[in-house]
C-alpha cells in the first residue's frame, strides 16, 4: 500500500501505481498521486497533449484541508469507473489553489459568472487553449436530487465536444468577453467620507443583533469588516459601530467556531449562531483574527479580546510553526475520515476526564447528554458535542456562586486537562507548505500583538519568520517565491505575496525599529509596482507581467475571506508615504483609491479593507518619530504610550540619540535634524509634512495625537 504524503486525505487508501502528481511538492497534489485518474499538474505538457489528442481539459482545483475535496476524491477520483471515463474523454489537471491563487481566482470567477456561486472543489471544463465552457463545484459520482453525477455528465460533455463544437465556442466567447469586461477599471473620484458612512449603514442593516455577524448561514468571520467598524467608530464616535464589532467578536470567541481546548478558529460557521463550524483551520484566518482582536482590545480594554488573541498565538506557535521560522498553511477538518472527530466530545468523556469538575465545565460549555452536534452529512445527532460557552468568564451570568477569579481558574484548569486527553486522539493532518503571503499576515499579527502586549516571544517569532522569507523566499533580482516545502522555495510570487509581506515588514519595523525591515519593504513595494501595476487602467494585477499561462490577468479589488490585495497595497503606500515623506507614494495611493472607489460605491460593504485604507487616506494621519537610546526607559515609555492605545492612523519611527547620520535618516528623508531635548527621549508628532514642537513626556505626546484627531472632527 503506498504511503500517504503528509498524512494524505482521510479515508481509505488504494494500492496502485502512482500518476504524474507523485513528482509534485504540494500536499494536495500528492494526496491524488495514487488516483486511477491520469492526472497532470498544471503546465504546458498537459495542454500540448490535449491539443494533440483534441480533447477538452478537466481541471479540478482544491486544497489539502478541504473536506468536500476529500469527499469527491474518495467518491469519484479513487473510483475506477469514473477514472476510466475521465481518462477517455479528457486531459485531467489538478491544481492546488493555495499554490496557484491566480489560477484559482480566474476560474472561480468563471464559476461565479456561469453558476452564480463558487467554492471548492472547483471543477472546470475547458478547451486545450485554457478557455472555460463549464463550471461546477462538488459533483457527485451518480446523479441524485436533481444534480447530474459524473457518470452521466462525462459522456454528455464528450458527446457535445465531438458533435457540437460551435456551441462550445459560443460559450467560450461569451465567458471570455464577460471576464475581460469585468477586469476593465475606470479611474474615478478617490472617494470621500460619504462612502464610509454608506458602508456603515449597509453593515448596520445587515447586522444580526441576536448572534453578531453580517449574514445568515453560513457565517464567515470577515475580520477586515470588523476592523473597518473599529476605524469608523474611531473617526465618528458612532457607538453602534463599536457595539456591532464587539458583539460579533464575543459571539465568535464564545461559539463553536472557536476551538476552546486547543485554541484557534475554524474556517466558518455552517449555521447563523456560530455553533457548528466547518472544522478546518486556515493560517490566514488566525492571523487576521489575531489582528482584529488585538485592535479591539486596544480600542475597548476588554480583557477577553486580549485572551483570544493570545490563545490563537499559542496555537500558531505550538502547532503551526516550521523549525526554520515559517508557518504552515492549514489544518484539516477531518480526522480518521470523519469531519470534526478530533474536536467533538461525548458527555461521558468529559465526566471521566474531569471528575468532580465536570458539572461546572458541562454547564459552562453547553454539553448535552445526547449531544448538541448534528452531522452535516446526515443531519442526525450522534451523541457528540461542540464546545461553546453559555456565559464566558468575565461576563454577566450565573457562576455557581463562585468568585469570578475562581470560576475562571477552574474552567482553565479543566480545559488543560481535556487538552491532555485530546492529545491522545489522531490529529487532523497539516498542510505543511509555507506560503509567503499568509506568512506576511502572520508577521503582521505577531508584530501588532508584541507591541500591544509587550511579549518578546511574539517579537522573536515575527523576526524569525521575516528573516526566513527574506533569506529563502526572495531571489537575487528581488522577486518573491510563493511557496516553500521540502527544503526548497518554488512558484513565482503573486500579488498577495508582495502586498501582504510588505505590510508584515512595515509592522515589524514599527515593532523592532530595525531600518533593514523598512528598507526591505520599500524594495518589495518597488518590485511589485514595476511588474504588477496596470499603468493604463490602474490597480495591481494578480500575476507578474511575464506570466504566460493565464488567459486573462485579473485584479483583486473586492474582499473575500482575505482582504483585497489592492486595498492592502494602498495601505502600504500610505504608510510608506508617512514614513519617507515621498509624495510619489501618496500619489499612487490616491490613484489606487480612484480605481477602487467607483467599484466600492456599488456595494460598499464588500470593500471594507479598501474603506479602512480610505479612512487612513482621508486623515487625520500622523507619523511619530521617537528620538532616544534604544531600550532606554524614557524611549520605551514614549513607545509604550502609543503601543498601548488604539491609534490606527499613526505610523511610528525611531531615530537613535546623537548626531548621526543614521540609517533611518537615509531611508526616511526627514529625521536627520531631529534631536533629543534636554538629554531626554523626545517625540515629534508630524502631519502634512509639518512636525510639532518636540515633547518629552508620554502624556504630552498622546495629547498632541488626540489634538490632531480632534482637529478633523
Amino acid at each position: 500500500m503506498p504511503p500517504r504524503e503528509n498524512g494524505g486525505p482521510a479515508g481509505r487508501e488504494v494500492s496502485r501505481n502512482p500518476n504524474r502528481l507523485i513528482r509534485e511538492t504540494s500536499p494536495y497534489l500528492l494526496q491524488h498521486a495514487y488516483n486511477p485518474v491520469d492526472w497532470y499538474p498544471w503546465g504546458e505538457e498537459a495542454f500540448q497533449t490535449a491539443r494533440k489528442l483534441d480533447r477538452p481539459v478537466f481541471l479540478s482545483i482544491g486544497y489539502s484541508t478541504c473536506h468536500w475535496c476529500h469527499v469527491m476524491a474518495h467518491e469519484s477520483f479513487e473510483d475506477d469507473e469514473v477514472a476510466a471515463l475521465l481518462n477517455q474523454a479528457f486531459i485531467c489537471i489538478k491544481v492546488d489553489r493555495e499554490e496557484r491563487p491566480d489560477i484559482d481566482a480566474l476560474y472561480l470567477s468563471v464559476a461565479q459568472a456561469l453558476t452564480g456561486s463558487g467554492g471548492w472543489p472547483l471543477t472546470i471544463m475547458m478547451t486545450p487553449d485554457r478557455e472555460p465552457f463549464f463550471a461546477a463545484t462538488y459533483i457527485p459520482k451518480t446523479s441524485r436530487f436533481g444534480s447530474t453525477g459524473l457518470l452521466d455528465l462525462i459522456p454528455g460533455i464528450e458527446t457535445i465536444w465531438k458533435s457540437r463544437r460551435p456551441d462550445i465556442r459560443k460559450t467560450v466567447e461569451t465567458i471570455t468577453r464577460t471576464l475581460s469586461q469585468g477586469q476593465r477599471t475606470m479611474m474615478g473620484s478617490p472617494g470621500t467620507e460619504l462612502l464610509l458612512h454608506a458602508a456603515y449603514h449597509e453593515l448596520a442593516r445587515r447586522f444580526d443583533p441576536a448572534s453578531g455577524g453580517f449574514s445568515r448561514a453560513p457565517k464567515f468571520p470577515m475580520p477586515h469588516t470588523i476592523s473597518f467598524l473599529l476605524r469608523y467608530w474611531n473617526r465618528t464616535g458612532e457607538v453602534n459601530a463599536l457595539e456591532m464589532a464587539r458583539k460579533t467578536l464575543m459571539a465568535m470567541s464564545d461559539g463553536g467556531i472557536y476551538d476552546h481546548i486547543g485554541y484557534g478558529f475554524h474556517r466558518y460557521s455552517t449555521d447563523s449562531g456560530w455553533l457548528v463550524p466547518h472544522f478546518e483551520k486556515m493560517l490566514y484566518d488566525q492571523a487576521l483574527l489575531i489582528m482584529v482582536y488585538t485592535d479591539a482590545y486596544l480600542a475597548t480594554g476588554t480583557g477577553s479580546f486580549r485572551t483570544t488573541a493570545e490563545e490563537c498565538l499559542t496555537y500558531l506557535l505550538r502547532d503551526m510553526r516550521d523549525h526554520q521560522g515559517g508557518f504552515y498553511s492549514a489544518q484539516d477538518a477531518d480526522s480518521e475520515g470523519i469531519e470534526g472527530k478530533f474536536y467533538l466530545w461525548k458527555n461521558r468523556e468529559i465526566e471521566e476526564a474531569l471528575g468532580d469538575e465536570a458539572p461546572l465545565f458541562i454547564g459552562a460549555y453547553q454539553v448535552q447528554p445526547g449531544g448538541n452536534f448534528h452531522s452535516q452529512d446526515t443531519g442526525q445527532r450522534n451523541g457528540e458535542n461542540i464546545l461553546h460557552l453559555a456565559v464566558a468568564p468575565g461576563r454577566s451570568g450565573p457562576r455557581n456562586h463562585l468568585p469570578e477569579e475562581e470560576y475562571r481558574a477552574r474552567l482553565s484548569h479543566a480545559r488543560q486537562r481535556l487538552f491532555a486527553v485530546r492529545k491522545n486522539r489522531v490529529p487532523p493532518q497539516k498542510d505543511d507548505k509555507v506560503l509567503t503571503d499568509w506568512n506576511g499576515l502572520v508577521i503582521s499579527a505577531l508584530s501588532r500583538a508584541a507591541r500591544a502586549f509587550g511579549d518578546d516571544q511574539y517579537l522573536d517569532a515575527a523576526t524569525r519568520a521575516a528573516d526566513f522569507i527574506l533569506g529563502t523566499m526572495r531571489s537575487g533580482t528581488g522577486e518573491l517565491f510563493h511557496r516553500y516545502r521540502r527544503g526548497k522555495p518554488g512558484i513565482r510570487g503573486v500579488a498577495s505575496d508582495y502586498a501582504y509581506f510588505c505590510a508584515g515588514l512595515l509592522d515589524l519595523y514599527e515593532l523592532t525599529f530595525l531600518p533593514g525591515y523598512l528598507e526591505a519593504a520599500i524594495a518589495i513595494e518597488a518590485y511589485f509596482t514595476l511588474h504588477f501595476l496596470d499603468r493604463r487602467d490602474g490597480g495591481y494585477f494578480n500575476s507578474h507581467e511575464d506570466e504566460t499561462d493565464l488567459i486573462i490577468r485579473q485584479k483583486d479589488m473586492d474582499d473575500g475571506a482575505l482582504p483585497s490585495v489592492n486595498a492592502v497595497a494602498m495601505n502600504n503606500l500610505l504608510r510608506l508615504g508617512l514614513m519617507t515623506i515621498s509624495p510619489d507614494y501618496h500619489a499612487r495611493a490616491w490613484d489606487l483609491a480612484g480605481t477602487i472607489s467607483p467599484l466600492a460605491e456599488q456595494s460598499p460593504a464588500g470593500y471594507t479593507a479598501f474603506l479602512s485604507s480610505l479612512d487612513f487616506a482621508l486623515g487625520p494621519s500622523s507619523s511619530v518619530v521617537i528620538v532616544g537610546r534604544p531600550g532606554a526607559p524614557d524611549t520605551d515609555s514614549l513607545k509604550d504610550a502609543i503601543n498601548s492605545r488604539y491609534f490606527p492612523s499613526v505610523v511610528l519611527l525611531h531615530r537613535p540619540a546623537g548626531d548621526g547620520p543614521f540609517e533611518i535618516d537615509r531611508i526616511s528623508g526627514f529625521t536627520e535634524e531631529m534631536k533629543e531635548k534636554d538629554g531626554k527621549a523626545t517625540a515629534y508628532v508630524c502631519k502634512n509634512q509639518q512636525c510639532s514642537y518636540p515633547v518629552t513626556g508620554p502624556e504630552t505626546m498622546v495629547e498632541e495625537l488626540k489634538k490632531t484627531k480632534s482637529s478633523s472632527d
